[in-house]
């Protein structure tokens, strides 16, 4: 039922799943090559349906960002969160992969970029000795800004990266649906939703076009070979056609959906009570609610109402 302040809040949960995840600091001369970086290294990974991870930006930090966390280097800094899922057979394997790839070919390319990484954990990646290979045997093992690193050269500079790359235990798949009566109003409520998620706080990313996903998707297909598909029964424009297999709830037009991934569930559930009060208030929006598979996905539940659940 609504809460008197604006849309209804179902009483249901975001079914997250357990990830493992890269934490990595790019820092770079002014936020112009900053943002350039960040979206480079950052682009095609909104969901590991293909994508060959999930990735998005935590925060900027350092002048201009949060300066209470100092960059290595003294320059405006973003940290950035790579995703995979823990079920993944060669989750390690892909992570270090993705890393390799979007590092090399997005962050050293860009001019006046370093990279650094945020996870110190027994187990690690020797990614900057493999990025290290395109200096040609030019590149050398230093100690810069009180780090060991890789110093790669490139007609614009040294490129510097830390020689090791850490991982640890995430959780991917917290989500919201904002169900509208007009397709503005369920945009409007996303927007509303992924903003208040970026300013609640560090440790959580979203992944999709300006935090906004139009096409929250289903376990399985018809199809053997995909892992999953459009979620149908949810699907404004097929509510005719399937009749009463249709679960959307009567006078929605549209539905659209943020999706949140973090270091933990407490940050996840930060993020996904603010942007819940955020959105709610929203003109024409009727409802708030969650994707969920009944636990066969995930583990993890992140509760809309967390007060009706403690423990």
């Amino acid at each position: 039922m609504s809460d008197g302040v604006g849309a209804e809040v179902e009483d249901t949960y975001a079914e997250g799943f357990r990830s493992i995840y890269a934490e990595v600091l790019i820092t770079a001369r002014d936020r112009k090559w900053l943002d350039h970086a960040v979206n480079k290294a950052t682009g095609n990974a909104c969901s590991t349906i293909l994508c060959d991870c999930e990735a998005g930006l935590d925060r900027y930090v350092g002048p201009g960002g949060d300066e209470s966390f100092a960059t290595p280097d003294g320059r405006p800094g973003a940290i950035v969160q790579f995703h995979m899922p823990q079920f993944r057979k060669d989750r390690l394997v892909a992570l270090e992969r993705a890393l390799l790839v979007r590092i090399s070919q997005n962050v050293l390319t860009c001019p006046t970029t370093r990279c650094f990484n945020l996870i110190d954990s027994p187990e690690y990646f020797k990614l900057g000795k493999k990025i290290a290979y395109f200096g040609d045997g030019h590149q050398e093992r230093q100690t810069r800004f009180g780090r060991k690193v890789w110093v790669i050269p490139t007609m614009g500079g040294d490129f510097v990266v830390d020689r090791r790359f850490g991982f640890a235990s995430g959780v991917m798949g917290g989500n919201l649906w904002f169900m509208g009566a007009t397709e503005e109003a369920a945009i409007e409520a996303a927007e509303r939703a992924a903003a208040a998620v970026w300013q609640s706080g560090p440790d959580t990313i979203l992944t999709f076009p300006g935090g906004v996903a139009s096409s929250a998707s289903k376990a399985g297909s018809k199809y053997k070979f995909l892992i999953a598909s459009t979620y149908a029964e949810y699907c404004p424009t097929l509510r005719e056609k399937l009749g009463d297999k249709s679960r959307l709830p009567a006078g929605v037009a549209s539905v659209m959906e943020i999706v949140v991934n973090g270091k933990n569930i407490a940050a996840i559930s930060a993020a996904t009570q603010a942007a819940i009060k955020a959105a709610a208030p929203t003109p024409g929006l009727l409802k708030i609610t969650a994707g969920n598979y009944g636990g066969r996905l995930g583990k993890s539940f992140i509760w809309l109402k967390p007060e009706l659940h403690a423990t």
